[in-house]
């Protein structure tokens, strides 16, 4: 019988483990969204600038704010991660 506590107080979490699994997924979700959308346009840009260079500048500037509204998607999931852990 006093075996059978010890494993049952294994698997019952507190409520800090349980704040601190949650901030890592909402951080670990947020970021992979953001890294492949990043990804994603680097690439549609330089392909868009290998078939017209004379438009780089257009679309190395359409490149970068679209990449810094992504990268806010990012911010946002972390600061949803600190609450979590936080509060």
């Amino acid at each position: 019988m006093h075996f059978d506590f010890y494993i049952l107080n294994f698997f019952i979490m507190d409520i800090e483990s349980i704040k601190l699994l949650a901030s890592a997924m909402a951080i670990v979700g947020g970021s992979i969204g953001p890294a492949l959308a990043i990804g994603w346009l680097a690439g549609k840009a330089m392909d868009a600038i290998g078939r017209n260079p004379e438009a780089s500048s257009k679309i190395q500037t359409s490149m970068i704010l679209a990449i810094a509204f992504a990268e806010a998607i990012a911010i946002y999931a972390l600061v949803i991660a600190l609450i979590i852990k936080f509060v």
